[in-house]
Protein backbone atom coordinates (compact mmCIF):
# COMPACT_ATOMS: atom_id res chain seq x y z
CA UNK A 1 0.00 0.00 0.00
CA UNK A 2 1.28 3.45 -0.94
CA UNK A 3 1.90 6.07 1.70
CA UNK A 4 0.24 9.46 1.31
CA UNK A 5 3.53 11.24 2.10
CA UNK A 6 5.19 9.66 -0.95
CA UNK A 7 2.52 10.57 -3.51
CA UNK A 8 2.84 13.43 -6.01
CA UNK A 9 -0.34 15.49 -5.72
CA UNK A 10 0.61 18.08 -8.34
CA UNK A 11 -2.47 19.08 -10.38
CA UNK A 12 -4.55 16.30 -8.79
CA UNK A 13 -8.07 16.79 -7.49
CA UNK A 14 -8.20 14.98 -4.16
CA UNK A 15 -11.44 13.80 -2.53
CA UNK A 16 -10.82 13.83 1.21
CA UNK A 17 -13.35 12.21 3.56
CA UNK A 18 -13.07 14.00 6.90
CA UNK A 19 -15.09 13.78 10.10
CA UNK A 20 -16.33 17.31 10.77
CA UNK A 21 -19.25 16.06 12.87
CA UNK A 22 -18.37 18.68 15.48
CA UNK A 23 -20.35 19.82 18.53
CA UNK A 24 -22.29 23.07 18.17
CA UNK A 25 -24.21 25.38 20.51
CA UNK A 26 -27.76 26.70 20.02
CA UNK A 27 -26.45 29.36 17.65
CA UNK A 28 -24.83 26.56 15.58
CA UNK A 29 -21.36 27.84 16.52
CA UNK A 30 -18.66 25.17 16.80
CA UNK A 31 -17.76 24.55 20.46
CA UNK A 32 -14.85 22.14 19.85
CA UNK A 33 -12.79 22.25 16.64
CA UNK A 34 -10.49 19.31 17.50
CA UNK A 35 -11.70 17.16 14.61
CA UNK A 36 -11.08 19.98 12.16
CA UNK A 37 -7.58 20.85 13.38
CA UNK A 38 -6.72 17.13 13.42
CA UNK A 39 -6.88 16.89 9.60
CA UNK A 40 -4.98 20.11 8.86
CA UNK A 41 -1.63 18.28 8.36
CA UNK A 42 -3.21 16.08 5.67
CA UNK A 43 -4.77 19.05 3.88
CA UNK A 44 -1.51 21.01 4.07
CA UNK A 45 0.38 18.05 2.59
CA UNK A 46 -1.97 17.88 -0.42
CA UNK A 47 -2.20 21.63 -1.00
CA UNK A 48 1.54 22.22 -0.55
CA UNK A 49 2.10 19.40 -3.04
CA UNK A 50 0.15 21.25 -5.72
CA UNK A 51 -3.18 19.47 -5.38
CA UNK A 52 -6.70 20.76 -4.77
CA UNK A 53 -9.04 19.38 -2.13
CA UNK A 54 -12.71 18.42 -2.22
CA UNK A 55 -13.88 17.87 1.36
CA UNK A 56 -16.66 15.40 2.18
CA UNK A 57 -18.21 15.00 5.61
CA UNK A 58 -21.47 14.54 7.49
CA UNK A 59 -22.90 16.56 10.37
CA UNK A 60 -25.50 15.23 12.76
CA UNK A 61 -28.40 12.98 11.81
CA UNK A 62 -30.55 14.71 9.17
CA UNK A 63 -31.96 11.31 8.10
CA UNK A 64 -31.62 11.87 4.38
CA UNK A 65 -33.39 15.23 4.31
CA UNK A 66 -32.02 18.71 3.68
CA UNK A 67 -32.16 20.56 6.97
CA UNK A 68 -30.69 24.01 7.63
CA UNK A 69 -29.79 22.96 11.18
CA UNK A 70 -27.36 20.38 9.78
CA UNK A 71 -25.98 22.45 6.91
CA UNK A 72 -22.19 22.62 6.77
CA UNK A 73 -22.53 26.32 5.99
CA UNK A 74 -22.73 26.93 9.76
CA UNK A 75 -19.30 25.37 10.37
CA UNK A 76 -17.63 26.91 7.30
CA UNK A 77 -16.19 29.95 9.18
CA UNK A 78 -14.57 27.65 11.74
CA UNK A 79 -13.11 25.42 9.01
CA UNK A 80 -11.60 28.45 7.28
CA UNK A 81 -10.25 29.81 10.56
CA UNK A 82 -8.63 26.52 11.61
CA UNK A 83 -7.25 25.56 8.20
CA UNK A 84 -6.16 29.14 7.51
CA UNK A 85 -7.51 29.24 3.95
CA UNK A 86 -10.63 30.34 2.09
CA UNK A 87 -12.94 27.38 1.51
CA UNK A 88 -15.46 27.30 -1.34
CA UNK A 89 -18.86 25.78 -0.55
CA UNK A 90 -21.08 23.63 -2.75
CA UNK A 91 -24.75 23.92 -1.72
CA UNK A 92 -25.32 20.29 -2.74
CA UNK A 93 -23.13 17.19 -2.67
CA UNK A 94 -24.27 16.29 -6.20
CA UNK A 95 -25.49 18.13 -9.29
CA UNK A 96 -24.33 20.14 -12.31
CA UNK A 97 -23.50 23.24 -10.27
CA UNK A 98 -21.30 21.23 -7.90
CA UNK A 99 -19.62 19.52 -10.87
CA UNK A 100 -18.80 22.93 -12.35
CA UNK A 101 -17.28 24.07 -9.04
CA UNK A 102 -15.14 20.91 -9.01
CA UNK A 103 -14.08 21.45 -12.64
CA UNK A 104 -13.10 25.07 -11.89
CA UNK A 105 -11.10 24.16 -8.78
CA UNK A 106 -7.45 25.19 -9.10
CA UNK A 107 -4.37 23.73 -7.36
CA UNK A 108 -4.18 25.00 -3.78
CA UNK A 109 -7.95 25.54 -3.51
CA UNK A 110 -10.47 23.80 -1.25
CA UNK A 111 -14.12 22.99 -1.92
CA UNK A 112 -16.49 21.72 0.79
CA UNK A 113 -19.46 19.61 -0.33
CA UNK A 114 -22.75 19.99 1.56
CA UNK A 115 -23.66 17.38 4.22
CA UNK A 116 -23.47 13.89 2.67
CA UNK A 117 -26.22 12.66 4.98
CA UNK A 118 -28.74 14.88 3.21
CA UNK A 119 -28.79 11.80 0.97
CA UNK A 120 -30.10 8.50 2.37
CA UNK A 121 -27.70 6.75 0.02
CA UNK A 122 -24.73 7.80 2.16
CA UNK A 123 -25.65 5.77 5.25
CA UNK A 124 -27.02 2.93 3.13
CA UNK A 125 -23.59 2.51 1.51
CA UNK A 126 -25.13 2.96 -1.94
CA UNK A 127 -22.67 2.08 -4.70
CA UNK A 128 -24.16 4.41 -7.33
CA UNK A 129 -23.99 7.36 -4.91
CA UNK A 130 -20.37 6.50 -4.11
CA UNK A 131 -19.53 6.28 -7.81
CA UNK A 132 -21.05 9.71 -8.51
CA UNK A 133 -18.94 11.24 -5.73
CA UNK A 134 -15.84 9.44 -7.00
CA UNK A 135 -16.08 11.25 -10.36
CA UNK A 136 -15.00 14.47 -8.61
CA UNK A 137 -11.48 13.30 -7.80
CA UNK A 138 -8.32 11.73 -9.18
CA UNK A 139 -7.35 10.57 -5.70
CA UNK A 140 -9.31 9.43 -2.61
CA UNK A 141 -8.05 10.02 0.93
CA UNK A 142 -9.84 8.78 4.04
CA UNK A 143 -8.90 10.90 7.04
CA UNK A 144 -12.14 10.31 8.96
CA UNK A 145 -11.17 7.86 11.68
CA UNK A 146 -14.29 8.72 13.65
CA UNK A 147 -16.43 7.12 10.92
CA UNK A 148 -14.08 4.28 9.93
CA UNK A 149 -16.35 1.74 11.63
CA UNK A 150 -19.29 2.75 9.43
CA UNK A 151 -19.96 0.98 6.14
CA UNK A 152 -21.13 4.15 4.41
CA UNK A 153 -20.79 5.22 0.79
CA UNK A 154 -18.07 7.83 1.38
CA UNK A 155 -16.06 5.77 3.89
CA UNK A 156 -16.17 2.13 2.78
CA UNK A 157 -17.64 1.95 -0.73
CA UNK A 158 -16.06 4.82 -2.66
CA UNK A 159 -12.48 3.53 -2.33
CA UNK A 160 -13.11 0.75 -4.89
CA UNK A 161 -13.26 3.42 -7.61
CA UNK A 162 -9.65 4.41 -6.82
CA UNK A 163 -7.80 1.07 -7.08
CA UNK A 164 -4.32 2.62 -7.24
CA UNK A 165 -4.89 6.12 -5.80
CA UNK A 166 -6.49 5.57 -2.38
CA UNK A 167 -4.75 6.51 0.86
CA UNK A 168 -5.15 6.97 4.57
CA UNK A 169 -4.75 10.56 5.68
CA UNK A 170 -2.11 11.39 8.29
CA UNK A 171 -4.71 11.42 11.09
CA UNK A 172 -5.94 7.89 10.31
CA UNK A 173 -2.32 6.71 9.97
CA UNK A 174 -1.55 8.07 13.45
CA UNK A 175 -4.69 6.54 14.96
CA UNK A 176 -3.84 3.10 13.57
CA UNK A 177 -0.22 3.37 14.75
CA UNK A 178 -1.37 4.32 18.26
CA UNK A 179 -3.72 1.33 18.49
CA UNK A 180 -1.04 -0.99 17.09
CA UNK A 181 1.33 0.13 19.86
CA UNK A 182 -1.14 -1.13 22.45
CA UNK A 183 -2.09 -4.37 20.71
CA UNK A 184 1.15 -5.39 18.98
CA UNK A 185 4.27 -3.28 19.12
CA UNK A 186 4.23 -1.41 22.43
CA UNK A 187 7.12 -1.46 24.85
CA UNK A 188 6.38 -3.49 27.98
CA UNK A 189 5.02 -3.35 30.60
CA UNK A 190 1.71 -2.50 28.91
CA UNK A 191 -1.12 -1.31 31.16
CA UNK A 192 -4.77 -0.97 30.18
CA UNK A 193 -7.03 1.18 32.34
CA UNK A 194 -10.72 0.53 31.82
CA UNK A 195 -13.34 2.56 33.64
CA UNK A 196 -16.85 3.74 32.99
CA UNK A 197 -20.10 2.32 34.23
CA UNK A 198 -20.64 -1.08 32.66
CA UNK A 199 -18.65 -4.31 32.34
CA UNK A 200 -20.93 -5.36 29.49
CA UNK A 201 -19.64 -2.61 27.19
CA UNK A 202 -16.00 -3.61 27.77
CA UNK A 203 -16.17 -7.43 27.59
CA UNK A 204 -14.90 -7.83 24.04
CA UNK A 205 -12.17 -5.24 24.57
CA UNK A 206 -10.91 -7.06 27.67
CA UNK A 207 -10.97 -10.44 25.89
CA UNK A 208 -9.06 -9.05 22.91
CA UNK A 209 -6.37 -7.14 24.80
CA UNK A 210 -5.56 -9.70 27.53
CA UNK A 211 -2.97 -11.51 25.38
CA UNK A 212 -1.23 -8.18 24.69
CA UNK A 213 -1.10 -6.49 28.12
CA UNK A 214 0.70 -6.99 31.44
CA UNK A 215 -1.58 -5.03 33.78
CA UNK A 216 -5.32 -4.38 33.80
CA UNK A 217 -6.69 -1.61 35.99
CA UNK A 218 -10.46 -1.74 36.43
CA UNK A 219 -12.19 1.30 37.91
CA UNK A 220 -15.36 3.34 37.78
CA UNK A 221 -18.84 1.93 38.13
CA UNK A 222 -17.91 -1.34 36.45
CA UNK A 223 -15.56 -2.19 39.35
CA UNK A 224 -18.50 -2.76 41.72
CA UNK A 225 -19.70 -5.78 39.73
CA UNK A 226 -16.26 -7.35 40.28
CA UNK A 227 -16.24 -6.43 43.98
CA UNK A 228 -19.71 -7.89 44.52
CA UNK A 229 -18.74 -11.06 42.62
CA UNK A 230 -15.76 -11.41 44.98
CA UNK A 231 -18.05 -11.28 48.01
CA UNK A 232 -17.95 -7.58 48.86
CA UNK A 233 -20.80 -5.43 50.14
CA UNK A 234 -21.39 -2.61 47.66
CA UNK A 235 -24.51 -0.97 49.11
CA UNK A 236 -26.47 0.84 46.38
CA UNK A 237 -23.50 1.13 44.04
CA UNK A 238 -23.86 0.44 40.34
CA UNK A 239 -24.20 -3.30 39.67
CA UNK A 240 -24.73 -5.55 36.67
CA UNK A 241 -25.90 -8.59 38.62
CA UNK A 242 -26.12 -10.76 35.52
CA UNK A 243 -22.44 -10.08 34.75
CA UNK A 244 -20.98 -11.20 38.12
CA UNK A 245 -20.06 -14.66 36.84
CA UNK A 246 -18.50 -13.06 33.78
CA UNK A 247 -16.42 -10.80 36.06
CA UNK A 248 -15.01 -13.87 37.82
CA UNK A 249 -14.27 -15.48 34.44
CA UNK A 250 -12.40 -12.34 33.34
CA UNK A 251 -10.24 -12.54 36.48
CA UNK A 252 -9.51 -16.23 35.80
CA UNK A 253 -8.72 -15.55 32.16
CA UNK A 254 -6.34 -12.76 33.19
CA UNK A 255 -4.46 -15.25 35.39
CA UNK A 256 -4.03 -17.60 32.42
CA UNK A 257 -2.46 -14.75 30.46
CA UNK A 258 -0.29 -13.70 33.41
CA UNK A 259 -2.03 -10.33 33.51
CA UNK A 260 -2.14 -8.63 36.90
CA UNK A 261 -5.58 -7.18 37.61
CA UNK A 262 -5.91 -4.16 39.91
CA UNK A 263 -9.30 -3.33 41.41
CA UNK A 264 -10.06 -0.35 43.67
CA UNK A 265 -9.48 -1.01 47.39
CA UNK A 266 -11.39 1.98 48.73
CA UNK A 267 -14.01 4.38 47.45
CA UNK A 268 -15.69 7.71 48.13
CA UNK A 269 -19.34 7.00 48.94
CA UNK A 270 -22.48 9.12 49.15
CA UNK A 271 -26.19 8.54 49.82
CA UNK A 272 -27.27 10.53 46.78
CA UNK A 273 -26.00 11.03 43.21
CA UNK A 274 -25.37 14.67 43.92
CA UNK A 275 -22.25 16.82 44.25
CA UNK A 276 -23.52 18.33 47.51
CA UNK A 277 -24.34 14.96 49.08
CA UNK A 278 -22.61 13.94 52.32
CA UNK A 279 -19.64 11.73 51.41
CA UNK A 280 -16.89 9.71 53.08
CA UNK A 281 -14.14 7.23 52.25
CA UNK A 282 -14.54 3.52 53.03
CA UNK A 283 -13.13 0.10 52.14
CA UNK A 284 -14.74 -0.79 48.79
CA UNK A 285 -15.76 -4.24 50.12
CA UNK A 286 -17.60 -2.67 53.07
CA UNK A 287 -20.01 -0.10 51.65
CA UNK A 288 -23.02 0.35 53.98
CA UNK A 289 -26.57 -0.11 52.74
CA UNK A 290 -28.12 2.91 51.01
CA UNK A 291 -24.66 4.33 50.21
CA UNK A 292 -23.07 4.24 46.75
CA UNK A 293 -19.49 4.48 45.53
CA UNK A 294 -18.89 7.50 43.28
CA UNK A 295 -15.10 7.88 43.13
CA UNK A 296 -11.82 6.09 43.75
CA UNK A 297 -10.44 6.45 47.28
CA UNK A 298 -6.98 7.69 48.32
CA UNK A 299 -5.40 4.20 48.70
CA UNK A 300 -6.73 3.20 45.28
CA UNK A 301 -5.20 6.30 43.72
CA UNK A 302 -1.79 5.39 45.17
CA UNK A 303 -2.14 1.76 44.07
CA UNK A 304 -3.00 2.74 40.51
CA UNK A 305 -0.26 5.40 40.46
CA UNK A 306 2.47 2.86 41.24
CA UNK A 307 1.33 0.59 38.42
CA UNK A 308 1.02 3.42 35.89
CA UNK A 309 4.35 5.18 36.49
CA UNK A 310 6.14 1.85 36.06
CA UNK A 311 4.45 1.23 32.68
CA UNK A 312 5.93 1.89 29.24
CA UNK A 313 2.69 1.70 27.23
CA UNK A 314 -0.69 2.84 28.57
CA UNK A 315 -4.23 2.59 27.23
CA UNK A 316 -6.93 4.56 29.04
CA UNK A 317 -10.62 4.17 28.30
CA UNK A 318 -13.20 5.35 30.83
CA UNK A 319 -13.15 7.53 33.96
CA UNK A 320 -12.83 6.00 37.45
CA UNK A 321 -15.28 8.36 39.16
CA UNK A 322 -18.08 10.80 38.46
CA UNK A 323 -15.66 13.50 37.31
CA UNK A 324 -18.54 15.77 36.22
CA UNK A 325 -19.13 16.43 39.95
CA UNK A 326 -16.23 18.21 41.62
CA UNK A 327 -16.44 16.26 44.89
CA UNK A 328 -16.17 12.97 42.98
CA UNK A 329 -13.61 13.98 40.37
CA UNK A 330 -10.45 13.52 42.43
CA UNK A 331 -9.86 9.88 41.48
CA UNK A 332 -9.98 10.58 37.76
CA UNK A 333 -7.83 13.71 38.20
CA UNK A 334 -5.26 11.64 40.12
CA UNK A 335 -5.35 9.05 37.32
CA UNK A 336 -4.76 11.80 34.76
CA UNK A 337 -1.81 13.05 36.84
CA UNK A 338 -0.33 9.54 37.01
CA UNK A 339 -0.63 9.01 33.26
CA UNK A 340 0.86 12.46 32.60
CA UNK A 341 3.81 11.63 34.88
CA UNK A 342 4.37 8.26 33.17
CA UNK A 343 4.25 9.98 29.77
CA UNK A 344 6.83 12.51 30.95
CA UNK A 345 9.02 9.57 32.01
CA UNK A 346 8.88 8.22 28.44
CA UNK A 347 5.78 6.02 28.34
CA UNK A 348 3.44 6.02 25.35
CA UNK A 349 -0.11 6.86 26.48
CA UNK A 350 -3.24 6.49 24.38
CA UNK A 351 -6.57 7.94 25.55
CA UNK A 352 -9.79 7.00 23.77
CA UNK A 353 -13.53 6.78 24.28
CA UNK A 354 -16.01 9.63 24.74
CA UNK A 355 -15.86 10.20 28.50
CA UNK A 356 -12.07 9.85 28.77
CA UNK A 357 -11.52 12.26 25.88
CA UNK A 358 -14.02 14.70 27.40
CA UNK A 359 -12.11 14.52 30.68
CA UNK A 360 -8.64 15.12 29.23
CA UNK A 361 -9.92 18.12 27.27
CA UNK A 362 -11.92 19.60 30.13
CA UNK A 363 -9.11 19.23 32.65
CA UNK A 364 -6.23 20.14 30.31
CA UNK A 365 -4.49 16.78 29.99
CA UNK A 366 -4.67 16.54 26.19
CA UNK A 367 -1.12 17.86 25.79
CA UNK A 368 0.19 15.75 28.70
CA UNK A 369 -0.53 12.37 27.09
CA UNK A 370 0.95 10.91 23.90
CA UNK A 371 -2.20 10.55 21.85
CA UNK A 372 -5.91 11.36 22.21
CA UNK A 373 -8.05 9.40 19.76
CA UNK A 374 -10.59 11.31 17.66
CA UNK A 375 -12.71 8.22 17.07
CA UNK A 376 -14.58 6.81 20.06
CA UNK A 377 -16.52 3.99 18.42
CA UNK A 378 -13.88 3.29 15.79
CA UNK A 379 -11.12 3.05 18.38
CA UNK A 380 -13.15 0.76 20.64
CA UNK A 381 -14.00 -1.55 17.75
CA UNK A 382 -10.30 -1.68 16.82
CA UNK A 383 -9.47 -2.67 20.39
CA UNK A 384 -12.14 -5.35 20.17
CA UNK A 385 -10.26 -6.81 17.22
CA UNK A 386 -12.96 -5.93 14.68
CA UNK A 387 -12.09 -4.98 11.12
CA UNK A 388 -13.12 -1.39 10.37
CA UNK A 389 -14.83 -1.06 6.96
CA UNK A 390 -13.21 2.30 6.29
CA UNK A 391 -9.76 0.86 6.98
CA UNK A 392 -10.32 -2.36 5.03
CA UNK A 393 -11.46 -0.32 2.00
CA UNK A 394 -8.01 1.26 1.75
CA UNK A 395 -5.85 -1.76 2.59
CA UNK A 396 -7.59 -4.29 0.32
Amino acid sequence: MQNISDFNFKDKKVLVRVDFNVPQNEKLEVTDDTRISAVKPTLDLILDGGGSVILMTHLGRPNGEKNKKYSLKSILPTIENVIGKKVKFAEDALGDETQKMVDDLKPGEILLLENLRFYNEEEKGDKDFAEKLSKYGDVYVNDAFGTAHREHASTAVIAQFFPSTKFFGLLVENELKAIDKVLNSGEKPITAILGGSKVSTKITIIENILPAIDNLIIGGGMAFTFVKALGGNIGDSLLEADKMQLALEILENAKKHNVKVYLPVDTIIAKEFNNEAEHKEVNIYEIPEKWMGLDAGSKTRLLFHDVIVNSKTILWNGPIGVFEMENFSKGTVALGDSIAEATKLGAFSLVGGGDSVAFVKQFGYDDKVSYVSTGGGAMLESLEGLELPGVAAITK
